[in-house]
């Protein structure tokens, strides 16, 4: 009573947002009547007439309410769709960097033109991330004839596309892709050798579709570049057959809600009698041990049918929010590779991580971001938090009034999907047409069974039938179809009501259950009712579903014990559909945690990665990497003489002898001890040694020539930093896998994971010095001809990847004319022994 008081008094900020952009539609709208009269000429050349009063100063928002006015004409004139009031408002809401929640079929796609076109005039190239390629090749034709109309170029990235032709789409004023394309887009660019062959532009503006599943569902899996890894795959065989002769709550506990199988006690003992060894917790088993946790994640956590599918001999990951298949998308940490074993098909190398980033810090690199949904309200906190986002839900244009029932839910599972049937045939007898919610391909092709005895025909749209997913949703709301889709799939594609459709009550959805997220159910209810269609929904519910068993049941099974239920009748009950949203809360919040856990150990990474490309970048750009050199150089000898002259004991302690060797094996320089008993202090033996190092390298760069020691120093560098920095990706896998044990010792796991991440990465940055001094010190040219094949073998080293999985070739080992004894030094310059290191 207090809330509704509250908000009768004081508007909500939403109310007072909207209010305030009435001036500015106003303004719009004034303009509307000069922009008709203009020629289709005149109209274009206003692009060039705000291009120049940016030049002289102008900001975009001075030439918003033109602009938008422009745009609107341009698309009445090229698609034959004016933009409604509230579509003008969604664009503002756009331009000034928020999400606009805008309801299905309110035209969200005609909204981003206005707010895309005004950004775009600074020619820094705008971005319209959408949710796979079909709608990034259909909006970009769709919308592309407003901005070419306009005089805007408009590029497209979908898979395959070839980089010649990536880098003119991202060239364009606006580009069209999925956030896949661009975030793998900007990885690769990353582990490019050479500036002109990477295709993104600086990052400054994105409008995110569909921006609660790439934001928030989508955020929870990294994008991961792989390359091969060396581990054998017949562990996971042989791991793989002692499943079954494990019981579950005997030697393993399953827990649901955190999604965990955890071996007991007697599990261990059963686990080394079956693998035949002594202690699983030995740290030389620790590999077998985590081989055994993903075996038992796989065969009871993740279901085929649900979580994947085997299609063509290979485990292919189904999409938990939209039902698509996701090829090329891997499990990592070796779960992949545990599916593959249960499933019994060819299990792929397992592969190691070569780049990564999560979609938070990808998305939040751009200057800019603004995303448009029609479910994002209840998502607004994490959206805030995040990525600095505030949520504006955005009125319709004409009244909603679908209708939406109360849940009905029975005991058991079978009673509901017989009540669904029964819905389902009666509604087809009347002529209406039925949309079907479920939430797995298994519960899909269950329900299309029913049906197929009932005599209904019907299609069934899930990531097993995906190729025709548009055209079958475009014709779902004809007369009399009735249409399985799993988890929605199909979003981006309105459907439209056939003929006579409307005077039977519009198209109902039924939903099959509740997903774990409130925000699906409502993207599954707005199918209808769309721009004031008539429509209505219903779910339907059992205690055996999912989400009710792990989160629910106790409570609900009590409420429908005291109304004294039986199975086949169902219950519609407030404190029910109260107990459920609950429920819903819970998981959402859980769900939250979790990514907000993952994003909070990715920064620290984050932080690293963008060290780390900055130096890749530095030394791709070709400039003058002396002096970062000298600094390496000064680096690595201060080091040294840590270590072997520390100034916390006496100078006859010092282990010159060891000094010596140490900077003969980075420089090739060869001194005696006896050279350095006169210094009695640590700061004098640095500068002797630093000297005399600066006066060979001078000597090298005599004998080489300095553009082509420039040449070598970009070369060594950068095959450094690739290289340790994949070595440093593994390390911190390893860390983040075990770092939660801390937790036990009352220790935060994320505050060890960053102090120990830290110094794993000032170990790596060192190891990087050490090596680039000794490379460049001591490898050993022939000819001017050897270092422009290396550079040439380097760059044309393809990579493959994917969602999450590919592999990349090892470097080549340098070859010298010069026949090597296999005790030298490798003439690589690694400092490696030859038959360890390219004699291998």
């Amino acid at each position: 009573m207090l809330k509704r008081i509250v908000k009768r008094l004081f508007k909500s900020y939403n109310e007072r947002y909207l209010q305030g952009l009435a001036p500015l539609v106003d303004h719009i709208n004034s303009l509307e009547q000069s922009m008709m009269k203009l020629s289709d000429a005149e109209l274009q050349a206003k692009t060039w007439e705000f291009k120049e009063k940016l030049n002289r100063g102008a900001s975009l928002d001075d030439l918003l309410p033109e602009a938008f006015a422009v745009v609107r004409e341009a698309a009445r004139r090229v698609l034959g769709m004016r933009p409604f009031d509230v579509q003008l408002v969604g664009g503002i809401v756009l331009h000034q960097g928020k999400i606009a929640e805008m309801k299905t079929g309110e035209g969200k796609t005609l909204v981003a033109t206005m707010p895309v076109y005004l950004n775009a005039l600074l020619g820094r190239g705008v971005h319209v991330v959408t949710v796979n390629d079909y709608l990034a090749r259909r909006d970009s034709e769709w919308m592309g004839k407003v901005y070419r109309f306009l005089g805007l170029s408009v590029g497209c990235i979908v898979h395959g596309l070839p980089d010649s032709e990536r880098k003119k789409a991202y060239q364009a004023d606006v580009t069209y892709g999925t956030n896949n394309e661009f975030g793998f887009d900007y990885l690769r660019d990353n582990m490019k050798f050479r500036l002109e062959d990477m295709v993104q532009r600086d990052l400054y503006y994105a409008i995110v579709d569909e921006v609660d599943s790439i934001l928030i569902d989508e955020a929870r899996t990294p994008l991961i570049i792989s390359g091969p890894s060396e581990k054998s795959t017949e562990l996971y065989y042989r791991v793989n057959r002692i499943i079954p002769k494990l019981k579950r709550d005997q030697h393993f506990t399953v827990d649901e809600k955190s999604q965990a199988v955890v071996l007991t006690e007697e599990g261990v003992a059963k686990v080394e009698e079956l693998l035949g060894v002594d202690n699983l917790y030995d740290p030389h088993h620790i590999d077998l041990l985590h081989h055994v946790n993903q075996a038992l994640k796989a065969h009871y956590l993740f279901k085929r049918d649900v979580h994947y599918v085997v299609k063509s001999g290979k485990v292919i990951i189904v999409d938990e929010f939209t039902g698509r298949l996701m090829p090329g998308r891997r499990y990592s940490d070796g779960l992949h590779q545990a599916l593959e074993a249960k499933e019994g098909v060819r299990i792929e190398n397992e592969n190691q991580t070569l780049a990564t980033i999560t979609f938070q810090n990808y998305f939040r690199m751009y200057e800019k971001l603004a995303g448009m949904t029609g479910t994002a309200e209840t998502e607004a906190e994490e959206f805030a938090q995040i990525y600095k986002l505030d949520v504006i839900v955005i009125p319709t244009h004409k009244k909603m009034i679908r209708i939406d029932y109360p849940d009905c839910i029975y005991k058991t599972e079978k009673e509901k999907f017989r009540a669904v049937v029964r819905e389902i045939v009666e509604l087809h007898r009347q002529g209406r047409p039925v949309l079907v919610g479920t939430v797995s391909i298994e519960k899909s092709e269950r329900l299309s069974a029913m049906l197929k005895k009932e005599g209904i025909p019907h299609q069934v749209l899930n990531a097993k039938h995906h190729e025709k997913e548009a055209e079958i949703i475009a014709r779902a709301g004809q007369r009399g179809a009735v249409t399985i889709s799993t988890n929605m799939a199909g979003r981006g594609t309105d459907i439209v009501l056939g003929e006579g459709v409307a005077e039977l009550g519009g198209l109902h959805v039924i939903g099959t259950e509740r997903h774990e997220s409130r925000r699906i159910d409502n993207q599954l209810r707005g199918r209808a009712g769309r721009q004031g269609d008539p429509g209505s929904s219903r779910f339907y519910l059992s205690l055996e579903d999912d989400l009710m068993r792990i989160f629910a049941s106790d409570r609900v099974a009590r409420i429908m014990d005291k109304i004294g239920m039986e199975d086949d009748v169902p219950i519609e009950h407030p404190l029910v559909t109260r107990a459920i949203e609950n429920a819903q809360k819970q998981v959402e919040a859980h769900n939250f945690s979790i990514r907000k856990q993952l994003l909070e150990f990715d920064d620290v990474m984050n932080t690293q990665r963008e060290i780390i490309y900055k130096q890749r970048r530095e030394a791709l750009a070709g400039g003058n990497l002396r002096p970062v050199i000298e600094d390496m150089i000064r680096d690595v000898i201060d080091s040294m003489v840590s270590l072997y002259c520390n100034d916390e004991v006496t100078p006859d302690e010092w282990n010159l002898e060891g000094l010596v060797r140490e900077f003969y094996s980075s420089t090739g320089i060869a001194l005696s001890a006896q050279e350095l008993e006169g210094f009695r202090d640590a700061g004098g033996i640095r500068d002797f040694l630093y000297r005399r190092a600066l006066s060979k390298y001078n000597e090298r760069e005599g004998e080489l020539g300095a553009e082509l020691l420039r040449q070598l120093e970009s070369f060594i560098l950068l095959q450094n930093v690739d290289n340790h920095w994949k070595d440093h990706l593994l390390s911190m896998d390893h860390l983040k896998e075990g770092i939660g044990l801390r937790g036990y010792g009352q220790e935060d796991p994320l505050v060890a994971y960053k102090r120990e991440a830290h110094y794993l990465f000032d170990e790596m940055i060192e190891r990087i010095k050490a090596d680039t001094v000794r490379m460049l010190f001591r490898i050993r040219i022939q000819q001017e001809e050897e270092v422009s094949r290396l550079k040439a073998e380097r760059e044309s080293q393809p990579l493959y990847y994917g969602g999450g999985e590919g592999s990349a070739n090892k470097r080549q080992p340098v070859k010298s004319k010069k026949k090597v004894g296999r005790n030298e030094p490798c003439p690589c310059g690694s400092g490696k022994k030859y038959k360890r290191c390219c004699g291998r």
